[in-house]
């Protein structure tokens, strides 16, 4: 198991503050202002360090840069149809993908993966006042949505 470094710590630290599921670009820019020297090759590596460790979640999108989500628990996401944010979704009842599969299958789910898609927080409600688009713009092409940065 690789040791702890200030690196890899400065890059948990980012994810775990933040909450917009950033890439790994993004990461860079948020860790250089702690860590000016780091290197994006460094970021990177970490990443996947601490992906392998099971501290941090890769989501693969199907377009665009690979995302990065601090909250290693099973949970669900909402991706933005409008904006290209990615959200996660409070569920009312836990995640079971064993009650999906039909015991006969033959089959073993050791993990999954799901993600909705519809209109994020600030779109849906920029929708129900009628205004303006409340800060969320149309996605363009693979682009991510903007980073909020750390709450």
């Amino acid at each position: 198991m690789p040791r702890r470094s200030r690196h890899r710590d400065a890059v948990l630290d980012v994810l775990r503050r933040s909450h917009d599921h950033p890439t790994a670009d993004q990461i860079y820019d948020a860790v250089r202002q702690t860590l000016p020297r780091i290197s994006l090759g460094t970021v990177y590596r970490n990443l996947e360090i601490l992906a392998s460790q099971g501290l941090i979640q890769k989501i693969v999108t199907g377009s665009g840069p690979m995302r990065f989500d601090g909250n290693p628990h099973r949970h669900v996401h909402l991706r933005c149809e409008r904006c290209g944010a990615l959200e996660d979704v409070p569920m009312k009842q836990p995640l079971n993908p064993t009650a999906f599969v039909d015991e006969g299958s033959g089959q073993v789910v050791r993990s999954f993966v799901l993600e909705f898609s519809g209109l994020c927080r600030r779109c849906a409600s920029a929708d129900v006042s009628g205004g303006a688009s409340g800060g969320c713009m149309p996605a363009r092409g693979t682009e991510p949505a903007p980073f909020e940065g750390i709450d």
